[in-house]
């Protein structure tokens, strides 16, 4: 759902993009998108003609390279560049302190030794305010803030142990140029994985199908032990039944005699 209502978002400016016809219409476009609330994808944007077109005018490349920072980028990036782009407007730095907080996330993931289950390990403030340069623990709750009313993050906020416990991040980065090998190495990994996992649930069912074999052939090897001794008793029963009324008949010859 976010996916799709950021595409949204970025549609009336790729329509504009195409009347974009000079450097300077391209470059008041690609601040306008960057600016604007619902905006989180910006790789259609960037592919348009007039918006690569700013790669060869002078006075304006620099627009070209900011939207790329915001398509792929942190904050980080344009902190490092910052003498050769454009100055941010507020909304400009919100959102890329927001598009850089959902890479910080979305690399926090962790994998178990253990199991192999992911899991976001919790961030602490004073590593979020160090990377997103924001000078207070407040600064950085109302971003987060923010992030999770956006629909941009789920989770919580510990501020008696200044962390954040993050359970999911909205998938809302493009992916730069080159990330495509590293992506399909990742799910190399995670496939052999995978498959270990898949492996190994196999071996446990056959190991439990195994002892339920062996369990009912001990129930059957006993019920059939058992069946054997009760027929002995059954027939211990009936001989002693037969050889009692044989002293009872021989009794009853005798005691006219005993009588007497």
């Amino acid at each position: 759902m976010e996916q799709n209502r950021a595409l949204n978002a970025l549609e009336p400016f790729l329509a504009l993009s195409k009347s974009a016809t000079s450097a300077r219409a391209a470059a008041d476009l690609i601040t306008q998108a960057t600016s604007a609330s619902h905006t989180f994808v910006f790789a259609e944007l960037l592919q348009t003609p007039n918006i690569q077109a700013l790669a060869q005018n002078k006075e304006y490349a620099s627009h070209l390279k900011l939207l790329e920072i915001f398509a792929w980028g942190t904050w980080q990036d344009y902190l490092n560049a910052q003498s050769t782009l454009p100055p941010l407007n507020e909304q400009q730095t919100h959102k890329l302190r927001l598009l850089t907080l959902l890479t910080l996330l979305t690399n926090s993931t962790t994998t178990s030794s253990t199991n192999g289950t992911t899991t976001n390990e919790p961030l602490t403030y004073s590593h979020l305010q160090t990377t997103l340069s924001l000078a207070s623990p407040r600064a950085l709750e109302d971003l987060l803030i923010s992030a999770i009313y956006s629909s941009l993050l789920t989770g919580s906020l510990s501020p008696a142990t200044s962390t954040a416990d993050i359970t999911s991040v909205a998938a809302l980065r493009d992916l730069a140029p080159g990330s495509i090998p590293r992506m399909a190495s990742s799910l190399d990994v995670w496939q052999a994985r995978c498959d270990a996992e898949l492996q190994s649930l196999e071996a446990q069912i056959q190991g439990i199908r195994e002892r339920s074999r062996r369990e009912a052939r001990r129930r059957r090897v006993a019920a059939e032990g058992f069946e054997r001794a009760m027929s002995v008793v059954e027939k211990e029963r009936e001989r002693e039944k037969g050889v009692g009324a044989h002293h009872r008949k021989e009794r009853g010859l005798l005691n006219p005699y005993l009588e007497q």
